[in-house]
């Protein structure tokens, strides 16, 4: 990808100096547009000049002033191919400043004016970053996690040739097992607090919706223990028939047997809720 491989290039050092000779000290331009306190004004150095600017503050650990000298080009040459590449250097600066929402803007815009350019690809993986590098507490609103499966899904379903396509595969199926860790987290409050029916709700999700995370197995164990407490024997056999024909090496397995045959019941499948027909489901190859 063009842009990224220029925004981690080592500028020139002679070109660097001469774009900057007249600029005095590195700081950011003050309102006017200028560059220093000699006023020289911005408008006079070239797009390539300013652009490398940006790339010199970036390598120099400065995101927040690359991003501006690259919405300045923008801005100053804004239907030059420097534009072009200062956009999706701009939105990278922003993402790289955690600066999440600027970066979306900016990485949309990339998005919106040249949809068939190499560097598309990665905005669309910078625009679902912005969401899935805020997801970092399970505790927290999931409404970003949500967004971040939709952004990554386009990456794939839009780019599945790129090689962006993998990370946002794996990325997509975290930020998946993200959302089921909220589930069992709400779920695990409510058993703790004998609210069986909400928690049985709770994990049915995980069990119907997110059969393919980490948390279905812990899911199916939980619902053995709501449903025991609740007297429901046959639905908490049920949940542990589904835990042996899938996950009878674990732990959750162990414990839910555990419960069941020291109640005197089987593992198996019995009545006709509904986990009696996600368990036929999985008899016949649908679900695993």
């Amino acid at each position: 990808m063009s842009g990224i491989r220029t925004a981690m290039r080592m500028v020139g050092v002679v070109t660097l100096v001469a774009a900057l000779s007249a600029c005095g000290d590195r700081g950011r331009p003050t309102t006017g547009g200028i560059f220093n306190q000699q006023e020289v004004p911005l408008e006079s150095f070239s797009a390539q000049q300013i652009f490398e600017r940006g790339e010199y503050e970036l390598e120099n650990r400065q995101p927040d002033e690359a991003a501006f000298y690259f919405s300045e080009i923008e801005r100053l040459y804004p239907y030059s191919e420097w534009a072009k590449r200062a956009l999706i250097m701009q939105a990278f600066a922003y993402h790289r400043d955690q600066d999440y929402e600027n970066s979306r803007s900016a990485s949309q815009r990339f998005i919106d004016f040249y949809p068939d350019d190499d560097d598309a690809a990665y905005a669309q993986y910078l625009l679902a970053l912005s969401y899935y590098d805020q997801i970092d507490e399970v505790g927290r609103d999931q409404g970003l996690t949500f967004q971040a499966l939709q952004s990554l899904r386009q990456v794939i379903e839009r780019y599945p040739d790129s090689e962006y396509a993998k990370s946002s595969v794996l990325k997509f199926d975290l930020a998946f097992d993200h959302l089921a860790a909220k589930e069992m987290e709400i779920g695990r409050y409510y058993l703790k607090r004998n609210n069986f029916s909400a928690a049985i709700n709770r994990f049915r999700v995980v069990v119907e919706d997110f059969q393919t995370t980490t948390h279905t197995a812990e899911a199916l164990h939980r619902l053995v223990e709501a449903y025991l407490s609740l007297g429901l024997t046959d639905e908490a056999q049920t949940a542990g028939a589904i835990l042996g024909f899938n996950y009878q090496s674990t732990d959750w397995y162990e414990d839910s047997f555990k419960l069941l045959t020291g109640r005197g019941l089987e593992l198996e499948a019995a009545g006709d809720s509904w986990l009696r027909k996600i368990y036929r489901q999985m008899i016949q190859g649908r679900w695993i």
